[in-house]
């Protein structure tokens, strides 16, 4: 079994639990009720505050601060939390911050997620899987990024808002209402433009499904169609095209309306 490693210089709890193999930098503080899975490691002067959970083998830099204490005015001590799944990257200076009792009391992230430098996640966000967020990208409160989403340099989304699976934000755009699966928005004011093709191909969607997801960007913004007709025609097609389904699912749990 791997050893765990402390540099002298650490700050560790006692109650901290710490798994095979992990690292932990110099200067670094690891608080109070965490627990950090096999292989990960801390970096230098990187902070970990309590109740927190983090999987294997993720890799936090220099810097860093994950488990903080909820940006909300309204929290007042409760013991609310941060749970980080498995293989993630945070790199220098990016803030995932635990939730609050307004909602679950919980903050989550997922696998294999790479948050680059100076990302903010705030509190009770929900983050699924193998999203990239590139430098200085920020998430209010309570927004939901569903897997595989792009978030480009200094994109900024507002509370309460919802990223479809495989959706793409340009650089600096801003998000106050929710941008459905596979669609790319970008500009000021957000204007969506075409489904991130690309990032699909890399993904194994075939050309099949490509052209289908075509046609449905075509219905939903190109038709002049109101949403309420566009989601039932999506829904016929969706029947036989299981790739749109969750862009079906999508519109059906929207509450703040989509980006259009």
């Amino acid at each position: 079994m791997a050893q765990v490693e402390i540099h002298p210089t650490a700050i560790v709890d006692p109650g901290a639990q710490l798994g095979a193999g992990v690292r932990v930098g110099a200067y670094a503080i690891i608080g109070a009720g965490v627990t950090i899975g096999d292989g990960t490691s801390v970096g230098p002067h990187a902070v970990v505050r309590g109740p927190t959970t983090i999987g294997r083998n993720n890799r936090i830099f220099q810097f860093a601060v994950l488990g903080e204490e909820p940006q909300d005015k309204k929290y007042a001590g409760e013991p609310t939390r941060l749970e980080v799944g498995d293989g993630n990257t945070f790199r220098e200076f990016c803030t995932v911050h635990r939730g609050t009792v307004q909602d679950e009391g919980v903050t989550r992230i997922g696998n294999n997620n790479w948050v680059m430098a100076y990302v903010h996640i705030a509190h009770d966000c929900r983050v699924g899987n193998d999203v990239i967020f590139s430098n200085n990208a920020t998430l209010a409160g309570h927004v939901h990024v569903a897997d595989h989403v792009v978030c480009s340099g200094f994109s900024a989304v507002h509370q309460f808002c919802r990223l479809g699976a495989h959706s793409f934000l340009g650089g600096f755009a801003a998000v106050t209402r929710d941008v459905p699966p596979y669609v790319m928005v970008a500009g000021q004011p957000l204007a969506p433009h075409g489904i991130n093709a690309e990032g699909l191909k890399r993904r194994g969607f075939t050309p099949e499904q490509l052209r289908n997801l075509k046609e449905a960007y075509r219905i939903l913004y190109r038709e002049g169609l109101q949403l309420a007709e566009a989601r039932t025609r999506l829904a016929d097609l969706a029947a036989t095209q299981p790739e749109l389904r969750i862009l079906v699912e999508f519109l059906d749990q929207s509450e703040r309306s989509i980006v259009r």
